[in-house]
């Protein structure tokens, strides 16, 4: 446990950060989940709603910098190919 003030500081905004960018992290895989089941219900219309906001979700985890670009890029380019079969059928 620290001792000094500035260290106990420290030890609560890390927290509090660590708190903020898991629940963001499980958003946005729950987005992503939200997309692949659309996909295995083959409901077009919904699929294409849940890929929009898991974009959205993606990319502002890319501007907050709790993903890395190329994360999202795959992730958006992955999606996007599930959601194009089902329209496609």
């Amino acid at each position: 446990m620290p001792q000094i003030q500035s260290q106990k500081k420290r030890v609560k905004t890390n927290n509090k950060r660590h708190m903020m960018v898991s629940a963001q992290k499980s958003a946005l895989k729950t987005s992503i989940k939200a997309v692949l089941a659309a996909v295995e219900a083959n409901d077009a219309t919904a699929a294409v709603a849940a890929l929009n906001n898991a974009n959205s979700k993606l990319d502002k985890a890319v501007a907050k910098g709790i993903h890395h670009k190329n994360y999202a890029i795959r992730q958006k380019s992955r999606l996007a190919k599930a959601v194009h079969s089902i329209s496609a059928n």
